[in-house]
């Protein structure tokens, strides 16, 4: 499969997965909602929202929400266009789709930043809904923009692995070990941050070779081999005359010698 074709399914499989699993708690979980995996302390499904980036980070000012979605709509550009110098330089299969999964990322949570404040009713006291176009919470809290670009982003993987218990000298608190909810778009950028930082070795050994064949240098290549041959082939002849007439000439100085011989024997009359 082509490098591109590669990049462009991992970017279309990550947004399909992590744009049904956002639909799906928004619309069967009530907010704060819990659910454990396979029965597992550790793995749950827990349905929270933020207004801001990955892991729940957020901005306090009003329109912080707006430039945040402004910038991860700049960066998605910015990774489009560097993707295509990536195929261009046939940089390395791995290296290509570690950036499809932070392109595939960006977008996912672009798109419930754009969209899902005009598309969904309130989650605070019920399970939301779709709603007719413009008619979601963003114009029911009355947002900027009736909500565009300032949607919540829905998060729901969480994975609360260890619970420390704090000595008392310490103050006695349980501390939780990777307390951060999240979705499918925040794990596929973090896959792609730390997959370029683990193999940045490997990616950027020899640099991107163009491993393609060129048509065109391949054409002058063979001119050249051609043009080249076709000059030895009448220097060598020139070679080889001078040789057989260096032949000829010791041929007829030693048939000299005999005939002088001959002609000493011969009596005289």
């Amino acid at each position: 499969m082509k490098k591109g074709y590669l990049a462009a399914l991992v970017v279309l499989v990550v947004l399909i997965i992590d744009q049904a699993s956002k639909f799906y708690i928004k619309t069967h979980f009530e907010y704060n909602e819990d659910l454990l995996i396979f029965g597992q302390n550790w793995a749950r499904l827990h349905f929270v929202e933020n207004e801001g980036m990955a892991f729940g980070i957020t901005f306090g000012w009003e329109y912080g929400k707006l430039l945040l979605s402004l910038f991860r709509i700049l960066m998605v550009a910015g990774l489009i266009w560097y993707t295509r110098l990536l195929l261009a330089a046939n940089a390395p299969t791995g290296f290509v789709i570690s950036i499809g999964l932070i392109t595939a990322g960006a977008l996912g949570n672009i798109i419930d930043s754009a969209i899902y404040a005009m598309i969904f009713s309130d989650s605070t006291h019920h399970i939301a809904q779709l709603v007719p176009w413009g008619t979601g919470y963003g114009m029911t809290n009355e947002l900027p923009m009736g909500g565009f670009m300032h949607g919540k982003v829905v998060d729901m993987l969480y994975f609360p692995i260890k619970y420390i218990e704090m000595p008392e000298w310490l103050g006695g608190d349980t501390w939780l070990f990777f307390s951060p909810i999240f979705n499918v778009a925040d794990a596929a950028i973090t896959t792609g941050v730390l997959s370029i930082l683990l193999f940045q070795r490997r990616f950027f050994k020899d640099g991107f070779v163009d491993e393609k064949p060129d048509p065109q240098a391949a054409i002058l290549a063979e001119i050249d081999r051609i043009d080249e041959k076709e000059t030895e082939q009448p220097a060598e002849e020139n070679q080889e005359q001078p040789l057989a007439a260096d032949e000829n000439t010791d041929t007829t100085e030693s048939d000299k010698p005999a005939q002088s011989e001959g002609s000493q024997e011969r009596p005289l009359l």
